[in-house]
């Protein structure tokens, strides 16, 4: 089959190197260049995590786990640092249900423990969770792994190509993978997809001190989570408030938030103590979110929609694109 995929962020190129690996004939078209900063897989890194409260997430992770696992050893390149991630949940019944079913692996530590293991600051929580299978993927070095993969099994990668008209497209089925770009270029083809792009800024900070770094989820009382926090290679340290960020165009190159960057720098000053609170740099990425954060991952005809999002799709992209190529 001839396959065209329409955007050449992570879950595009999953989605590649998954359908050339099966024989298939696939050509990608990105807007940008590769590793460009406009959309949503951009960065040092991203938090990887099997924590979740849902069985079906947990499950999908793992899965991805052991696709990124096969792609390091495909092109000898490190994505996973697993310094492990600290929960601070205050109400974390159905997340631990949701563990002990998947087999995940965790430890219920106090705030005293956490205080002197990692250094974090969390007083104000009765008890926090610690898995040890998590911490951060390697986001460039990710989408650069698995550009090499498709482009090593067949796949064809057109930069600075932009698709305006998905029924133009001479191919048998068109892998739609745009991002905050997707619910437009869909509805051009008649298909909806209930998703919307916000703009989200994130900070850069220093850490003077060696060591690991446990990511971090910052959970709300309401079952959201605030504060994010993760170990940025060669940079220190990267957090942000998940789903701060304001409805957007992504046809513009918008600027950071100096309020979420002042408020996040607040939240690190309190909560990490080893962090320079002052922030080094700031930056954007689109999220294109969804009413309850589910994927959008269906097929209309010969187009088949990949919209893993609402900030939390990163860590799956494997398992995404092999889905995804699955729907093909």
């Amino acid at each position: 089959m001839k396959i065209a995929v329409v955007g050449a962020g992570v879950m595009g190129l999953a989605a590649a190197r998954a359908l050339a690996q099966r024989g298939e004939d696939v050509t990608v078209y990105e807007q940008f260049e590769l590793g460009n900063q406009r959309g949503s897989s951009h960065g040092t890194s991203r938090i990887f995590r099997l924590s979740y409260a849902a069985e079906r997430w947990i499950k999908l992770a793992q899965r991805a786990y052991e696709l990124w696992r096969e792609l390091e050893r495909e092109t000898d390149t490190r994505l996973l640092v697993l310094d492990g991630l600290i929960d601070a949940d205050p109400h974390p019944t159905k997340r631990l249900a949701a563990f002990d079913a998947c087999g995940v692996v965790y430890e219920m530590l106090s705030p005293a423990d956490v205080r002197a293991r990692f250094g974090y600051v969390y007083d104000d929580v009765e008890r926090l969770i610690f898995t040890p299978d998590a911490g951060i993927t390697l986001a460039d070095a990710a989408v650069a792994a698995f550009a090499r993969s498709a482009r090593g099994a067949g796949a064809e990668i057109r930069e600075r190509t932009r698709v305006e008209d998905l029924d133009s497209l001479p191919h048998d089925a068109v892998v739609v993978t745009a991002g905050g770009w997707a619910p437009k270029l869909l509805a051009a083809a008649g298909i909806e997809l209930p998703a919307k792009p916000a703009r989200e800024t994130v900070a850069y900070f220093a850490l003077p001190e060696e060591g690991t770094f446990p990511s971090v989820i910052d959970w709300a009382s309401d079952g959201s989570f605030q504060l994010y926090a993760l170990r940025a290679p060669s940079v220190g340290v990267k957090a942000g408030l998940h789903h701060s960020g304001k409805p957007t165009d992504p046809e513009l190159e918008g600027e950071p938030d100096q309020a979420v960057v002042d408020a996040v720098s607040d939240l690190v000053r309190r909560r990490f103590p080893r962090v320079d609170p002052a922030p080094l740099r700031a930056e954007t990425c689109i999220y294109t979110n969804t009413d309850d954060e589910r994927f959008v991952c269906e097929r209309h005809g010969r187009i088949v929609v990949g919209s893993a999002c609402s900030g939390h799709g990163f860590k799956f992209a494997p398992a995404i694109g092999e889905q995804l190529a699955h729907l093909v």
